[in-house]
């Protein structure tokens, strides 16, 4: 049984790339610029050379490898294409032929990066333990992951996981970066708080010290929130009602074990877990049991850990 394996994240900015044991520990990481120029041509053979002056600084031979799993922000096709990724600059690009040709034939295996960290918390974070979760990542946007039975939901044309773009309010004026209205990322993204809180202001005299700094931010109402502040705290309610509300229909479709919440929002802790717990449990009437609702641990080496699980499941079986 081969003993490493290689998890790569592909950022706008950066690509992180971690060596991993077949048993989900990092042994090392780095990072790399993603150069995006001329249409991203440069960003596997970046991270393929990297990858190989690492393993010939430590003498690590490619043959030790049980493969190397790559995230990229873009759907990834069942045959490892990606037919658009915009944010890299890529058109038609299969990163697995293209990667495993790079590292001389070591078998790769890509997902979308939402998708790839769902993974990896589920193997090694705030869903271990657990075969079937949905990450839901509420920062600048509301990203997320399927997993069931241990297996990412890549849907038939590797959209699957969009969880921010479940139309949760039908009567929302404003449009959403994805052309429709009333999306769950505009209220549960950090984004999205803020808009709402823009909101509560403007529509009350609702004594708040968000009154005192115009320019507040998210971090800004979540903890108004904590301290008290009632028109924060409406705020934070309505916009994780949405959420609520959002985890209620996906459980109807997919049934998971466990919702882990993650991005920068959810640094507000427990007291952001007890709201959407009283919502989704407010929904979700049918059955006793309810589905776990849990932080993300792994941060942004959650990619990492997603993608080397991705190569994993046959080493796996043998340990």
């Amino acid at each position: 049984m081969k003993k490493k394996c290689i998890g790569i994240d592909v950022g706008g900015t950066t690509a992180k790339i971690g060596l991993l044991s077949v048993q989900g520990q990092i042994l090392d990481k780095w990072e790399i610029p993603t150069r995006k120029e001329e249409g991203g041509k440069y960003i596997l053979p970046d991270i393929a050379r990297s990858v190989l002056d690492y393993l010939k600084t430590h003498q690590i031979s490619v043959q030790e490898l049980a493969g190397a799993g790559i995230g990229v922000p873009g759907p990834v096709m069942p045959d490892g294409n990606v037919e658009v990724c915009v944010n890299l600059g890529w058109t038609d690009v299969n990163p697995e032929k293209e990667l495993s040709r790079l590292l001389g034939g070591v078998y790769v295996k890509a997902g979308n990066d939402a998708n790839v960290a769902a993974l990896g918390e589920m193997w090694q974070g705030g869903g271990k333990g657990h075969k079937s979760l949905m990450l839901f990542t509420l920062g600048t946007g509301v990203g997320g992951g399927v997993v069931l039975d241990e297996k990412i939901v890549s849907g038939f044309r590797g959209m699957g996981g969009e969880l921010g773009h479940i139309v949760v309010n039908f009567d929302e004026p404003l449009q959403c970066n994805c052309h429709n209205h009333g999306c769950l990322e505009q209220y549960a993204s950090a984004t999205g708080i803020v808009k709402e809180a823009h909101r509560s202001v403007e529509a009350s005299e609702e004594p708040s010290v968000l009154r005192k700094k115009p320019d507040f931010s998210c971090k800004d109402v979540l903890d108004a929130a904590k301290a008290g502040d009632r028109l924060a705290l409406e705020t934070v309610h309505r916009c994780m009602r949405y959420l609520g509300l959002a985890m209620h229909y996906v459980s109807h479709v997919t049934d998971p074990e466990i919702f882990v919440i993650g991005g920068g929002v959810s640094k507000a802790g427990q007291f952001l877990l007890d709201i959407i717990r009283e919502y989704y449990e407010g929904f979700t009437v049918m059955g006793r049991r309810k589905a776990d609702i849990g932080l993300a641990t792994l941060g942004n080496d959650a990619g990492m850990y997603g993608a080397a699980r991705l190569i994993l499941d046959k080493e796996l079986e043998n340990i």
